[in-house]
């Protein structure tokens, strides 16, 4: 038996650098100065940051100061979970939220790929440090809440640039605590299918044949929650000229374009991690656990978590346990389920900023095959007049005779991956002869339309997810037009069509169709109908029906969640099911508790939907606080998850009496290729979190709305609009 290992918590390790930092040293500081006097910030009109540096490092140097001044606190946060530190900052609440983190995002393997990653890599990780720490440094004023000082490996704790991308094989940080703190430990819980989720995508491209330029064309709109992400353009020397947003903390574009290629990424459900059912015993007082009839040690690491409680700093020791396939984080019936995962690597990182530079299809390709991104599809154009699309990315090689949505046999080696896909053997799309693209976080089979690639050619692991109605929407209005402009792309990226109801209606008409005149639901319910009947399905601020429509749908959304005999993850399957076998009952009184609650509320049922569903943006805080006296924009759209193209997923907060939206359309952007890039773009609310600041809400209004604003990408543009010039630290 291998000799049990004990490993400390790394918090320790940073809190030493924290300490021994406290001065900068002089070295430090000449080396930032240095590096600042090669960077120049220029901000536009809209505040956002074109970074202009001598080499790609410089670059990177001056996108961390910009995005320090816009939002410290978010970049911060970002990096305090991924280090998973929250419960130092939230308290007790989030141990196990921290625990998940440190079982799948080892910090000691991250600081081991700095000390082993390509020169260039660590000019650019050392860059992202000092942006930050030189920050800090110029602004005293600034508390961050935990961490003062960023290290180098920070950037490696993330695989492909999305800060909630954990892959974990369905099980969440409340299985991980049912487990080690034996607390109802046979339960094993998993996602729910579909739900008024907080976040999403749609990504469309547009080939040459079907635009009004014979160019290639993007449509960039992530479905996050507000304020994830900020607008940049970084250009260097060294041949880097990008465009796009970042994740707060990031230092490469996430989602966005250069003079060649442009990107967008949605969710996905590939499955990227596993769970592995372990046999395990006890053999000399030790865990054991059995592979391939042999018994191995269940390796034990203490890992140290810091938490905060009241005034006083307190930690937790839990022992956590692990076998060859990785972290065991539940139990099933009498089974240990460890997860097999690649939630961090270097050639995550390596892919996300190679792909910053890439200058053809070809060139996107051979990045593509890093395979370092283990939760996202991505949608591309380019200058070459390609338009291409990929399912999922870093795919593990399996047995397609067992079910790896559950978990499997850990105890054969007939369940051990076998590889990575190659990116030529994952679900992609490449010049459809249709002319466009769409993924809506659904299915790859209706990607382009009739021209999707088919079910029956991939395992089952390679395309989990079902359909959405956003999905169906999307195939539909695509195939209207033949000659797309970016006025008519965003058109279609507006559309707000709510597919769900399309089913859902007429069965509630013939419901109520079914009544006697003479019944008491027939009076209460005539009117309301009445509106729904009439209803063209289009959201609208102005619309009594919309409101009706979705105070009704949220009430039938448990009913239809789990409805039998539909497959579990297609909406559309089960809202039709639903439909079809609802008794009247099940369809009526929903109606008139949705009502009822309504006249409640606002004293009456007929409640234009904006009205009550709004936009606001008062503190810039980490967690808006929403206040009905304060100001506020009406809205007229509503959740992706009825079927609109645009998301806004608005919710009632404690004392107040409207909606506040809270995740839905973030940076949104389409790019049109050609002799010189054309882009527009729209952010909500503003580039800065200052709420001092006019670019706090200066895109608040435009973004209710749908308009959107020039990009400038090009630097005489830029200085055609310049607002500021100056180097960081100026």
């Amino acid at each position: 038996m291998k000799k049990i290992k004990i490993f400390f918590y790394i918090a320790f390790y940073i809190a030493s650098i924290n300490i021994s930092h406290a001065q900068n040293s002089n070295a430090e500081l000449r080396r930032w100065e240095k590096e600042a006097a090669q960077v120049t910030i220029i901000r536009d009109n809209w505040g956002i940051p074109h970074i202009y540096g001598k080499t790609d490092a410089d670059a990177v140097f001056g996108l961390l100061f910009a995005q320090c001044e816009d939002d410290f606190k978010r970049v911060e946060m970002n990096y305090i979970e991924k280090l998973g530190r929250l419960a130092e900052v939230n308290g007790e609440k989030d141990i196990y939220a921290d625990l998940l983190i440190r079982l799948v995002i080892d910090s000691a393997d991250a600081i081991k790929d700095y000390s082993n990653a390509p020169e260039w890599l660590r000019k650019l990780c050392t860059a992202f440090a000092d942006g930050v720490n030189y920050f800090l440094y110029k602004h005293p004023e600034t508390r961050p809440v935990l961490l003062h000082h960023f290290e180098p490996w920070y950037p490696l704790l993330w695989t492909d640039g999305s800060i909630g991308a954990i892959s974990t094989a369905g099980i969440n940080a409340n299985d991980l605590k049912n487990f080690y703190t034996g607390e109802n430990q046979t339960t094993l819980t998993y996602p729910i299918d579909f739900e008024e989720y907080l976040t999403g995508s749609n990504g469309f491209a547009f080939a040459p044949s079907i635009t009004a330029s014979h160019h290639a064309m993007l449509y960039i709109n992530p479905h996050v929650t507000f304020y994830f992400r900020p607008e940049v353009q970084i250009v260097s020397e060294e041949g880097l000229n990008v465009y796009g947003a970042v994740t707060w903390g990031q230092f490469f574009i996430y989602q966005g374009f250069n003079e060649h290629c442009a990107w967008m990424h949605t969710s996905s459900d590939v499955d990227a991690s596993d769970s592995y059912m372990e046999k395990v015993s006890k053999e000399n007082g030790k865990f054991v656990y059995e592979f391939e009839h042999e018994l191995k040690p269940v390796l034990e690491k203490n890992i140290i978590i810091g938490y905060k409680e009241g005034d006083q700093k307190k930690s937790r020791i839990i022992t956590a346990y692990f076998t060859h396939h990785g972290p065991v984080m539940a139990k099933q019936n009498e089974h240990w389920i460890s997860v097999r995962s690649y939630n961090r690597s270097l050639n995550g990182l390596i892919q996300c900023w190679l792909r910053n530079k890439t200058k053809s299809f070809e060139d996107f390709k051979k990045v593509l095959d890093l395979r370092g991104n283990t939760s996202n599809n991505t949608v591309y154009a380019d200058a070459e007049g390609n338009i291409a699309y990929w399912h999922g990315n870093f795919i593990p090689i399996r047995d397609t005779k067992f079910n790896w949505a559950k978990p499997v046999d850990g105890t054969i080696a007939e369940t051990e991956w076998k590889g990575v896909h190659s990116i030529d053997q994952i679900i992609h799309i490449y010049n459809p002869p249709n002319g466009w693209l769409q993924n809506c976080n659904s299915s790859p089979f209706s990607a382009a339309g009739e021209n999707s690639p088919k079910r029956e050619d991939y395992p089952q692991y390679m395309a989990p997810e079902g359909e959405n109605f956003r999905a169906i929407n999307a195939v539909r209005i695509l195939n209207e037009e033949k000659h797309y402009t970016m006025d008519k792309v965003i058109a279609k990226g507006f559309d707000t069509y709510l597919a769900a109801f399309e089913k859902l209606i007429p069965a509630l008409v013939n419901a109520f169709e079914s009544l006697k005149p003479e019944d008491s639901l027939y009076a209460l319910l005539k009117d309301p109908v009445l509106v729904l009947k009439n209803w063209d399905q289009h959201s609208g601020e102005h619309s009594v029906a919309t409101n009706l429509a979705v105070e009704w749908g949220q009430k039938l959304l448990p009913s239809i969640m789990h409805i039998q005999g539909a497959d579990a993850t297609d909406q559309p399957s089960k809202t039709e099911k639903f439909a079809a076998l609802a008794t009247p009952l099940q369809l009526l009184y929903p109606l008139l508790d949705a009502k009822n609650g309504m006249t409640k509320r606002w004293g009456k049922w007929e409640v234009p939907w904006g009205d009550i569903n709004r936009f606001q943006r008062i503190s810039g805080d980490l967690h808006e606080k929403y206040d009905d006296g304060q100001p506020s924009i009406p809205v007229g759209f509503v959740s992706s998850l009825w079927g609109q193209i645009p998301s806004y997923a608005s919710a009632f907060f404690p004392g107040t009496k409207k909606r506040y939206g809270l995740s839905g359309n973030s940076f949104i952007c389409v790019v049109e290729f050609g002799e010189k890039i054309h882009a527009r773009s729209l952010l909500t609310g503003g580039e800065s979190s200052d709420p001092s600041s006019r670019h706090f809400s200066d895109q608040a209004l435009m973004y209710t709305k749908g308009g959107f604003k020039n990009v400038f990408f090009y630097k005489e543009d830029v200085m055609g609009h310049l607002e500021k010039k100056y180097h960081p630290g100026d």
